[in-house]
Formats: C-alpha cells, sequence, structure tokens
C-alpha cells in the first residue's frame, strides 16, 4: 500500500466509483517513501492501493501505464511527472484479497 498523510478522522473510505481528487505536500523523505511503495506494487502486479488516514483507493490496472514528464520555466520553474493507470479488464469483477 502507498500512503500518503491524511486527515486523522476514525473511518477510512474506499474509494471505488466517481471522482476523486487530494494534493499534499510531502517533505523529500516522505515523497521518496511514497514513491518507493508505489513502484513496489507496480513491480508485484497489476494491482494498486493508494490511502490515507481517511480514505482508501484499490485500483486494478492494465498495461501500457502512461508517464506524461512536463516542464516550465515561467516565473518559476516547474516540473511535473504525472503517472496514469488505466483500469484493467477484469473477467466477472470479482477479486481475491
Amino acid at each position: 500500500m502507498a500512503t500518503l498523510p491524511g486527515e486523522g478522522t476514525e473511518d477510512r473510505t474506499v474509494i471505488t466509483d466517481g471522482y476523486f481528487e487530494r494534493e499534499v505536500n510531502l517533505s523529500r523523505a516522505a515523497t521518496a517513501t511514497f514513491l518507493r511503495e508505489l513502484a513496489d506494487q507496480v513491480e508485484a502486479g497489476s494491482d494498486l492501493t493508494i490511502s490515507s488516514d481517511d480514505w482508501e483507493i484499490p485500483f486494478g490496472y492494465r498495461e501500457p501505464i502512461e508517464v506524461e514528464v512536463e516542464f516550465a520555466s515561467n516565473r518559476t520553474k516547474e516540473l511535473e511527472i504525472e503517472v496514469e493507470f488505466t483500469e484493467g479488464e477484469s473477467g466477472d469483477g470479482l477479486t481475491v484479497e
């Protein structure tokens, strides 16, 4: 599981439908930990779980994985790296965890 900081609520919501977006600011060490956890999941198979204290997104994906790199140098320089996973093809919609 790749975990981000959350708001510390007692109940974790599992998100499997609709629209959800969160943006967090992390230290260099926390960012490296999150990316390693994500990389470990990608290397292990085609199922990911991204979470925080208050939400969780389990996601089965298929290859190829889209990676987009964007650089802009307007007033300040900014480098954006986006990784996009597309839902995997499932036979009957059942999964075993």
